[in-house]
C-alpha cells in the first residue's frame, strides 16, 4: 500500500521534507509529531524511508464504505495499530504497551503528543503519557517532527482535500532522554520531557503554542459557537418578531387611516345632506 500510495502523494501534493536524515537508518527510535490534519497519518509514515507504527483510534479500521476500507487498508499496509479508545485510562495503557514493544523490535514508533488534531492549527499542550514513558522506559531517542500547512490541504472536517498547496515535514534532531530512564512513573520528569519535545516542535513549526490541552480547546470552540448560534438565533427571533410587530402596526395604521377616511366621507355626507335640506327649506320659504 505504502508503494501505491507514496508516489501518488509526491505527484499531486509536491510534498517537501527538511532533515530525514536525524532518522537512524536503524534501530529504534521515537517520532513525535504536530497534528494538524487527518491527512499527517498519510504524509509521514508514507514518505519516510523506514517504517513507522503509529496508535490509530480503532474506528479506523472499523469504518464502512469504500473512504473506511481504503483507510483501513493504508494504515494496516504502514503498520498502524488500532486501539480502542473509549476507556481513556486503559486505552492509553494499551498505547503505551505497544509502543514499548515497536521499541523493543528496534523499530520507530510514531506518537501525537497533543493527542488530538489542533481545532484551529495552534500547537497545544502535550500530554504527559505514551510519548515520555516510551522513551523513559525504552532510553529510545525522541525525534521531533513538525507538520506543515497538512491542514490547508485538508482542513478538519473536510473529506476531499485540496489540490495546490505543498506539505512539508520538518524534521528535527534527536532529542536523548537516557538521563531520565528508569523514571517514567515521576509526573513532574514526564511533565518536563513532554514540554521539552513541544518546544522542540515548536520550534520546527513556528506554530503559536498554546498551554492548554487541544481536547480542551475543542470543547471551548464547541461551546463559543454553541453560544455564538444561540446568539444569532435570539437576535433572529428578536429582529422576526420586531419586523412582525411592525408589520402589524402598519397594517393597525392603514386600518385606521381608512376608519378616518370613512367617517371623514361619512361626515362629508351629513353635511351636504344637512346643507341641501337647508337649501331645499328656504327655497320652499321664498316660494311662499
Amino acid at each position: 500500500m505504502k508503494m501505491i500510495v507514496a508516489p501518488l502523494l509526491r505527484i499531486f501534493f509536491r510534498p517537501w521534507m527538511e532533515g530525514e536524515e536525524n532518522i537512524p537508518d536503524e534501530g529504534p527510535a521515537i517520532l513525535a509529531s504536530n497534528h494538524l490534519s487527518f491527512s499527517d497519518s498519510f504524509f509521514l509514515p508514507a514518505l519516510l524511508k523506514r517504517r513507522v507504527t503509529f496508535i490509530a483510534k480503532a474506528e479506523y479500521f472499523t469504518t464502512p464504505g469504500l473512504k473506511g476500507r481504503l483507510t483501513a487498508a493504508f494504515f494496516k499496509g504502514v503498520g498502524q495499530l488500532p486501539v480502542d479508545r473509549s476507556g481513556a485510562r486503559g486505552a492509553g495503557e494499551a498505547a503505551i504497551r505497544s509502543g514499548i514493544a515497536v521499541i523493543e523490535r528496534g523499530e520507530v514508533f510514531g506518537v501525537y503528543p497533543e493527542g488530538t488534531r489542533s481545532p484551529d492549527g495552534k500547537l497545544y499542550r502535550g500530554k504527559v503519557g505514551g510519548l515520555a514513558r516510551v522513551a523513559l522506559a525504552t532510553g529510545a531517542p525522541v525525534i521531533p517532527v513538525a507538520m506543515i500547512n497538512t491542514e490547508k490541504v485538508q482542513p478538519p472536517g473536510q473529506v476531499v482535500p485540496n489540490f495546490g498547496i505543498r506539505p512539508g515535514i520538518r524534521i528535527g534532531r534527536p532529542l536523548d532522554f537516557s538521563r531520565y530512564q528508569g523514571m517514567e512513573n515521576d509526573r513532574f520528569i514526564l511533565r518536563s520531557v513532554t514540554d521539552e519535545v513541544m518546544y522542540e516542535i515548536m520550534r520546527l513549526s513556528g506554530q503559536e503554542y498554546v498551554d492548554i490541552y487541544a481536547t480542551a480547546a475543542k470543547r471551548q470552540l464547541t461551546e463559543d459557537k454553541k453560544r455564538a448560534d444561540a446568539e444569532r438565533k435570539a437576535v433572529q427571533k428578536a429582529e422576526a418578531a420586531e419586523q412582525k410587530a411592525a408589520q402589524k402596526a402598519e397594517k393597525e395604521a392603514e386600518k385606521e387611516a381608512e376608519r378616518a377616511a370613512a367617517e371623514a366621507a361619512a361626515a362629508a355626507g351629513t353635511e351636504a345632506e344637512t346643507a341641501a335640506t337647508e337649501t331645499a327649506k328656504q327655497d320652499e320659504a321664498g316660494e311662499k
